[in-house]
């Protein structure tokens, strides 16, 4: 039987210990997805399909490429460990966390006992002292060539032993509190106890080589209220920029530990730099443990991290890590489209961190990150069947035939699978991110029709969305506490309904509007005042009361800094929180030669139809044309844009995001 009452996620709640002086937490608390109840038509269906399709196929795929294997013959340490990388196990835990956050919404007997059997081979595979890493353990005389002859010799940057824990902690509080089980849970805590005893400031030192570890740390200290799993992901922040193997003269990342995010002390840090997946874990992590000692060289090492992430390192659909090779950020404004990278589990990484930012701080700019990233650069990582998936994603394809090494389709999965696995449990933790609270101050963050029951001065109060959203600005709350009760609604006012395309100078909208977010209550107009982005609702509210918002849904030109190269003289078009792109198959068959003027207007219409609906942008465009073999021109033709998330569902074929505004520069290349 599930059991929702243990189930708080990302829950800020902590058992208070005696001798501990630091009990510290975030300001604002998560009201838990199990407490909001989704009945929209955009989310719900992909939790659904997360459920029937994406878990399953995650877990068979686990079987058939020898993932689950491993950890039978680790079990029997006899073998040949018979995956490619030493974090396979990892899809697994991942797959784990998924499926315990699923359960918790949809009851799934059969899919219960499948993760109990899973959890019984992990059991059996970790050794006595609870050590767990089937790349050792299968052949400790012949370990996997990244793990290096002894436990822990190649952590700082090969062997992700302390990654693989990391996941499976995560895996394991998700486990325990979606069905009250603590049989993943011992496990995690019995290889949690071996870490605390091996690495500390009078232990063994090593900067973990791929974070995840601290952020699982924090979860289990959560649950448990055990100092050392804090102070040991503390530990393991701090740790960073403390090692003297690396050539501080070198510019190359690996060399000089920056790729690790490991080159300095991470409060000198004030750049994203390095693998981007990486990255977004650490800030992720230190704003967690800020929150629980009050850090505050932490808070301000993360808050200027962010300012550089958005001001100078943000795709215009949400996407962070710009450069292939590494996986990584590239310099300031180093934004290409061509070659752009953006990883799925990169974003993945940025929402966790902006959801972490805005319960630090409570201002609704991170919201407005982790909704552009979630509605865009994220989804855009799985397909809508829920089966195939993008491992990057992609600002542009054009010369399809040409350039045959990118990536214009989605994959069923990957030798290296982080990104699919990563999707599973992300998915259905949306309903998590719709609603906050502080006191008596209830935050509507995310618009999503469904409802959900909260409790003020242990006072029930229930409050429920309608609406169409991302297609339809129109949002209805109805707010219905048991009797009489004064609080505060903090409606949040995306930034692009008030005329930010984002938080930075990063990206702007071509052109200002005086169209503002209007609010009734009860049909009767209101001026509310706007703090930190959030319309201030305070009164004695009475069962039934209903707050409308209509957000502006205009057609919006956005256009880059001066410093983003490859944007200059192109604008990028979204409406509402969607970003959009032109592909082939609405467009004559390519879209690298489409013009977007300044006198083009643009109309939205809903397509119940395409693309399981969407609303695309229509207007008359002119595009190059080649006449013959000697002559070119322009001609205006129909044109479609759709939202970037839905790409890729029709073959393979050009697709844009930025489109030039003239045509000041034509390349000629020779025919084959």
């Amino acid at each position: 039987m599930i059991m929702r009452k243990f189930f708080l996620l990302l829950s800020c709640s902590v058992v208070v210990l005696s001798g501990w002086s630091q009990q510290k937490d975030y300001p604002i608390q998560v009201v838990p997805f199990t407490q909001v109840k989704l009945t929209d038509s955009f989310w719900l269906p992909r939790i659904k399909i997360n459920h029937t399709v994406t878990i399953p196929a995650s877990f068979e795929r686990c079987e058939s490429t020898g993932r689950v294997r491993n950890f039978e013959m680790a079990a029997a340490q006899s073998g040949k460990f018979c995956t490619v990388y030493p974090f396979d196990d990892t899809d697994i835990y991942k797959t784990i966390e998924g499926a315990s956050f699923s359960l918790s919404l949809y009851p799934d007997k059969a899919l219960e006992d499948y993760i109990d059997t899973l959890i019984l081979k992990i059991r059996s595979a970790q050794e006595p002292d609870g050590y767990l890493y089937t790349a050792r353990t299968i052949n400790p005389g012949e370990p996997h060539l990244w793990a290096g002859k002894e436990r822990w010799e190649k952590e700082r940057e090969q062997s992700h032993e302390l990654y693989n824990a990391g996941h499976l902690y995560e895996a394991a509080t998700a486990h325990y509190q979606a069905t009250g089980k603590k049989n993943l849970l011992d496990i995690a805590l019995k290889n949690a106890d071996l870490v605390c005893s091996v690495f500390g400031p009078d232990k063994k030192h090593v900067a973990p080589g791929h974070e995840v570890i601290e952020m699982g740390l924090v979860k289990l200290y959560r649950i448990t209220g055990k100092k050392e799993y804090l102070e040991t992901a503390k530990y393991f922040i701090e740790e960073r920029g403390h090692y003297d193997g690396y050539d501080s003269k070198s510019d190359d990342p690996w060399k000089n530990g920056a790729y690790w995010q490991d080159h300095i002390p991470v409060v000198e840090q004030n750049e994203a730099v390095g693998h981007a997946v990486r990255a977004g874990y650490l800030y992720a992590a230190m704003t967690d443990v800020a929150a629980l000692t009050n850090d505050k060289e932490f808070i301000h090492a993360v808050d200027t991290i962010w300012e550089n992430v958005v001001g100078k390192k943000l795709y215009v659909q949400g996407g962070i890590g710009a450069v292939g090779n590494g996986e990584r950020f590239g310099a300031n404004y180093e934004l290409p489209n061509a070659t752009a990278y953006n990883e799925t589990c990169a974003s993945i990484a940025n929402v966790y961190w902006n959801h972490r930012m805005f319960l630090l701080h409570g201002e609704s700019k991170y919201i407005d990150i982790l909704e552009k990233t979630l509605y865009n650069g994220l989804i855009s990582g799985v397909g809508m069947d829920g089966n195939s998936f993008f491992y990057t994603n992609a600002m542009e394809i054009k010369n399809i035939f040409e350039h045959k090494d990118m990536e214009a389709a989605r994959s069923g999965w990957f030798t290296c699978s982080c990104c699919p696995t990563n999707v599973t449990r992300l998915i259905p933790a949306i309903p998590g991110y719709v609603y906050a609270q502080k006191n008596s101050d209830v935050y509507a963050n995310l618009f999503i029709a469904g409802s959900t029951t909260i409790a003020i001065n242990k006072k029930s109060i229930q409050i429920e969305q309608e609406n169409n959203y991302p297609w339809d600005g129109n949002l209805i709350f109805r707010i219905s506490p048991r009797s009489p009760l004064a609080f505060t609604m903090r409606i949040r006012i995306p930034g692009w309904a008030r005329g930010q395309a984002i938080p930075s100078d990063l990206y702007a909208f071509q052109q200002q509007t005086d169209k503002k977010a209007q609010i009734k209550i009860n049909g009767e107009a209101i001026n509310y005042s706007l703090e930190d982005g959030y319309a201030i609702l305070k009164r004695t509210w009475r069962k039934g009361d209903v707050v409308e918002v209509n957000l502006p849904m205009d057609v919006r030109r956005v256009v880059a800094n001066n410093k983003l190269k490859d944007d200059l003289g192109k604008v990028a078009l979204q409406r509402g929180p969607i970003i959009y792109c032109a592909e082939w198959p609405d467009n004559n068959g390519e879209v690298s030669n489409i013009i977007v003027p300044a006198e083009a207007t643009f109309e939205a219409e809903f397509k119940p139809s395409m693309l399981k609906g969407i609303t695309i942008l229509k207007s008359e465009v002119p595009a190059v044309r080649i006449l013959n073999e000697r002559n070119v021109t322009t001609q205006y033709q129909p044109f479609v844009a759709i939202p970037y998330y839905a790409w890729a569902h029709r073959g393979k074929g050009e697709m844009m995001i930025w489109f030039p505004t003239s045509v000041k520069h034509v390349e000629i290349i020779p025919a084959h």
